[in-house]
This record gives C-alpha cells, structure tokens and sequence, in this order.
C-alpha cells in the first residue's frame, strides 16, 4: 500500500503539472504499459485538458504509523478517521514529526482536516449518540479481528477494555450492546454537539492539536436545520 500511494500522489501531480507526457515506470504503475503488456501500443501522453490550477491540494486519509508518515512526507493534507485531539499527539505524533522532518520543502506545511458532527444549541448532548452505529461498526467489526485498525486506534487512545468489548459484542451479533459500550468521553471530545461555549473550547483543542480545516457533517432532520447549524459553526469562528 505504501508504494501505491506514493506512486498516484506522484502521477497525479504529473498529470496536472503538464510540463511533459506522462512516463511513469514504477514498482506498482507502468504508464504508458510496457510493450509486452496490453494491446503494445501503448505510448505517453499529456493530458489535453488545462486544469483551472496545476497544483491540486492532495489529503491522504492515512492510520497506520507508516502511511501517516507518508502522508506528512509528501500529500499536502490529512484526513484521519475518528480524530480525537486529546490523543492524538500519542498515536500519530511520532509519525508526523518524522514525516514532516523528510517533507520537501517546497511544498506548503502539511494540513489536517477534522471535526465531527455539528448542531449548535441548548440540550442537544443526546445528538452525540447518533455516532454510536458507525463507530460501533468500525472499532467492532471492520476487518480481521486482529488487524481492526479502527480498533487499534482506539485501544491507543487509552481505551483498550471498551476497544476490547465493543469488537467482541458486535462480532458475537449484539450490535446495540456494541454501541452502548463506546464511552461518553470519546462522543463528547469528538463531535461539536453543543452550546456555543461547548464548540468553542472544542475548537481549540482541535486548533492546539494541529488541526488546521475543519471536517464536520452538520445534523438535522432538514435542509433548514442543517443550513442553520452551518450558519451558526460560522459565526462561531467568525468570534474566535
């Protein structure tokens, strides 16, 4: 995995730059094919398009130590699932310094997208819950119960028995029993479900952390509740 996306961020900032035809000869992509593959007529060409920027902004979404590494080495943004700010300076801190550390230096500081749900306003804390599925589904049952990688990221921010729990209630069936596991704290520190003051303090915490764009989904039942929930994260930030 690692080669590969190393090797698309590469042809793709190729692809877009247009200063020659396309030849790239990797470990994973040959392009053009070599002649013994494919129809062998294959040869490189420039993309006819003139993209509108030739320098299009690349975020990995990256967990592992090493793709995370990676990702500070060489795309100009992370995406991480299931950001926690509190912790997160212990689980990928050592991997972005030394990716950061071999980053060329003539690309921008790295970036990093999080956030979490939003609703703005009074008694909404019962909103968090509405996390509980995914995060249940993906600490308890993605991948191979060994090589969980949602879960191993769980178990890092310090909650190794729920992390533990929740991957044996789901993979037994018991899939309410699953989300009901998942601890309040972790709902409470990664979503912007809250009065104004709440979001705030959230905000900064994200900022400290090194986030640098936020990355939500904005709750309602419509249209309207949602646009008014994005109008009020708004001005939120407007005031910070």
């Amino acid at each position: 995995p690692l080669t590969r996306i190393r090797e698309i961020v590469e042809i793709c900032r190729m692809v877009w730059q247009r200063d020659e035809k396309l030849n790239h000869q990797g470990k994973k992509y040959q392009i053009p094919l070599p002649a013994d593959q494919g129809t062998g007529l294959g040869k490189a060409l420039k993309i006819i398009n003139h993209p509108y920027r030739n320098e299009i902004p690349i975020a990995l979404a990256t967990l592992g130590e090493k793709s995370v590494e990676m990702t500070a080495e060489i795309a100009d943004a992370w995406l991480p699932a299931f950001f926690m700010a509190e912790g997160a300076d212990a689980v990928w801190g050592d991997a972005l310094r030394a990716g950061n550390a071999k980053r060329d230096p003539g690309l921008p500081p790295l970036e990093i997208y999080a956030g979490g749900s939003v609703a703005v306003g009074q008694g909404l804390e019962s909103y968090r819950d509405m996390a509980r599925p995914n995060i249940a589904l993906y600490v308890g049952g993605m991948g191979a119960k060994e090589k969980n990688f949602y879960n191993q990221v769980f178990r890092k921010y310090g909650y190794e028995d729920e992390a533990e729990e929740i991957q044996n209630l789901f993979l037994a069936g018991r899939k309410s029993a699953a989300e009901a596991a998942i601890p309040q704290s972790y709902l409470d520190a990664t979503s912007l479900v809250g009065d104004e003051g709440f979001i705030r303090d959230r905000l900064q915490v994200y900022r400290e952390a090194g986030v640098t764009s936020l990355s939500v989904a904005f709750l309602g039942t419509t249209t309207a509740e949602r646009v008014k929930n994005c109008d009020a994260l708004k001005n939120i930030l407007a005031k910070i």
